[in-house]
C-alpha cells in the first residue's frame, strides 16, 4: 500500500475513550476543590435543568473589546431546591494503599419520610453515642462531607424519590471547625445562596442525553464514502491492516452514543432568582412549573430537562476579575 494521497486526520476524539453508557443518573464528583475561605462551607450543590433561555447583560469585564456594551447569551436555567443534610462522613488516609477510606458516618434521627424512598432499610441506633464517637475520632480523620438529599417535591418536576450523595466540607479551617458547622446543619435544610453566589464559577457535572446505538457517522463524526463504494457508504473505509490481524479500538465503529457522564468546566453564574420575584408563573417544556430558587448559568449544561446537574466550585484557576458578578438588563423568561 502506497503513501496516502490526502491529509485523513482521526475522526473523532478518543479524550472520552470508552463511549459507554453512565453507571448512574447520579454521578460521582470525584475531585473537590480546595477554597479559600475563612469559614467551612459547601463545595457543591445540586438542582434540575428545568431548560434554556437567552439573557442580554452588561459586560464589564476590562479586557473583553465589549467592555461596556449589551452582551446577548444563551442561558440554561437550573432549579435548586434546599438539600436536606441527612448525615455527616468522616474519612481517613490509607497511607498503604494512598487513597480515602470512610472511617465514621452519623446520620440524623429524624429524616423526613421521602428518604426512604431511597433507602428502605435506613435505620439510626444511638445516635448520640454515634456522634460522641465521631467527635473522639476527629484526631484521625482528614476529610468530612455532608450526607445530603435532594427534594424534587420541591421542584417543578413530577418525581418524589430523591436522590442521595456527599457534599465535601472546604475551607481554610480545622477540621473540628468543619465539624461543628457539620454538626449544625445536620438534620436541616441548605439553600443554594449559603452555597453559591452570583458570578462564582463553577464546574457541571452531569449525564447527557442518550441517542441510543449509532452508526460511526453520527458517533464519529466520519465523512461519507463516495456514492460508488461497495455494500454502504456510511462506514469506515478500512476496518485495519492484515496484520495484526485485530481490529484496534481506534478504528471508529458504531455503538452507543450519549448517555455519558461528562464534565463540563468554568460555567459563571449570571444570576440566582426566586420564582416568585416575577409577576406571573414561570414554566418551561417539558419540566413544569418552577417552585424553587434557580441558577442563570451561563451556556449549556448536559443532560435533558429534569436532568439532575451537579454542581462544584471550580477546579482549576480562573483570574478574579472573572468572578465579578454581571448586571442582567433582560431575561427571556
Amino acid at each position: 500500500m502506497g503513501a496516502r494521497k490526502k491529509h485523513a486526520p482521526k475522526r473523532g476524539s478518543l479524550a472520552f475513550t470508552p463511549r459507554k453508557r453512565a453507571k448512574s443518573l447520579n454521578p460521582d464528583i470525584k475531585t473537590w476543590p480546595t477554597l479559600d475561605v475563612s469559614e467551612p462551607k459547601l463545595l457543591g450543590f445540586a438542582g434540575y435543568k428545568a431548560g434554556m433561555t437567552h439573557v442580554y447583560y452588561l459586560d464589564e469585564y476590562k479586557y473583553s473589546p465589549y467592555k461596556g456594551q449589551e452582551i446577548f447569551s444563551a442561558v440554561t436555567i437550573v432549579e435548586t431546591p434546599p438539600l436536606y443534610m441527612l448525615g455527616i462522613v468522616g474519612y481517613k488516609v490509607d497511607i498503604e494503599k494512598n487513597r480515602l477510606v470512610s472511617y465514621k458516618t452519623v446520620v440524623t434521627p429524624d429524616y423526613p419520610d421521602f428518604v426512604r424512598r431511597r433507602i428502605k432499610t435506613l435505620q439510626v441506633n444511638n445516635f448520640e453515642k454515634s456522634l460522641k464517637d465521631f467527635e473522639d475520632s476527629l484526631d484521625e480523620i482528614r476529610i468530612i462531607r455532608m450526607l445530603v438529599s435532594t427534594q424534587p417535591v420541591k421542584a417543578g418536576i413530577h418525581k418524589k424519590k430523591p436522590e442521595i450523595f456527599e457534599i465535601q466540607i472546604g475551607g481554610n479551617v480545622s477540621i473540628n471547625e468543619k465539624f461543628d458547622y457539620a454538626k449544625n446543619i445536620l438534620g436541616k435544610e441548605v439553600d443554594v445562596t449559603d452555597v453559591f453566589s452570583p458570578g462564582d464559577i463553577i464546574d457541571v457535572i452531569a449525564v447527557t442525553k442518550g441517542k441510543g446505538f449509532q452508526g460511526p457517522v453520527k458517533r464519529w463524526g466520519i465523512k461519507l464514502l463516495s456514492h460508488k463504494s461497495r455494500k454502504a457508504r456510511r462506514k469506515p473505509g478500512a476496518l485495519g491492516p492484515w496484520k495484526p490481524s485485530a481490529t484496534r479500538y481506534t478504528v471508529p465503529l458504531a455503538g452507543q452514543t450519549g448517555f455519558h457522564r461528562r464534565t463540563i468546566y468554568h460555567l459563571k453564574i449570571l444570576d440566582i432568582k426566586d420564582p416568585s420575584e416575577f409577576d406571573h408563573p414561570i414554566s418551561f417544556h417539558k419540566y413544569g412549573q418552577l417552585k424553587s430558587k434557580f441558577l442563570v448559568i451561563k451556556g449549556s449544561v448536559p443532560g435533558p430537562a429534569k436532568r439532575l446537574i451537579k454542581m462544584r466550585f471550580t477546579v482549576r484557576p480562573v483570574r478574579e476579575e472573572m468572578k465579578v458578578p454581571v448586571k442582567l438588563t433582560y431575561v427571556k423568561i
